[in-house]
């Protein structure tokens, strides 16, 4: 069974990981680490009716964020690698220069030093410029900067159609890959571009 970590912090946007957890549940052959900030739990009861439980029902091991004595704090514990969603900008910069000061902090150095994926999905809008040098530090040690923004081509019909589809692209990060009908397939059959003729633009591809 594959291991990956998933945190929540407390920015915005905590449904983003409890979607991932559902979503890892359901497709089986993976085992969740939850670590939830004392942030992320306010936010969660802000934003989500019974929150707290249904991210520990939808994980498999639940960690205390102080507790930098966790498994997911060694290099020597294995896993895929680790998901932050949503990832705070405090969380950001912590992570950008290496203060592991909780274990979700602990859990994303491990990840960076043991050159495993680690996945931001960053909010935080708009950006100031240490959020950007920090966005910078981050992928250049190796992270993923992930901002969840939405995609229309598919046509959402709500807000659950929009949060599916950026946890469908953050778990393409680790080869899992879903909801093939949801994706970019081409343009449709009109002529992208009514100034030129068809057969011209095909030739040009």
């Amino acid at each position: 069974m594959k291991r990956i970590v998933v945190a929540i912090t407390g920015a915005t946007g905590a449904i983003y990981g409890l979607r991932l957890l559902t979503m890892l549940k359901d497709q089986g052959g993976w085992e969740t680490h939850l670590v939830m900030s004392q942030a992320a739990l306010l936010n969660i009861r802000e934003e989500l009716d019974d929150g707290r439980r249904q991210f520990e029902d939808a994980a498999n091991v639940v960690h205390n964020s102080r507790n930098v004595g966790a498994s997911i704090a060694s290099g020597s514990f294995l896993s895929e690698g680790m998901v932050i969603a949503p990832c705070s900008m405090r969380t950001l910069a912590a992570v950008a220069n290496g203060l592991s000061d909780n274990l979700i902090t602990r859990a994303g150095d491990v990840m960076l030093k043991e050159r495993r994926k680690l996945v931001l999905m960053t909010r935080e809008t708009p950006l100031n410029l240490a959020h950007l040098r920090n966005m910078t530090a981050c992928t250049e040690m190796g992270a993923v900067i992930f901002p969840p923004v939405p995609a229309f081509y598919n046509r959402p019909h709500d807000i659950n159609d929009i949060i599916d589809h950026s946890c469908m692209r953050v778990l393409d990060q680790f080869g899992l890959h879903n909801n093939l009908e949801d994706r970019w397939q081409g343009l449709t059959g009109e002529n992208p571009d009514p100034a030129l003729p068809l057969k011209k633009i095909e030739r040009q591809a």
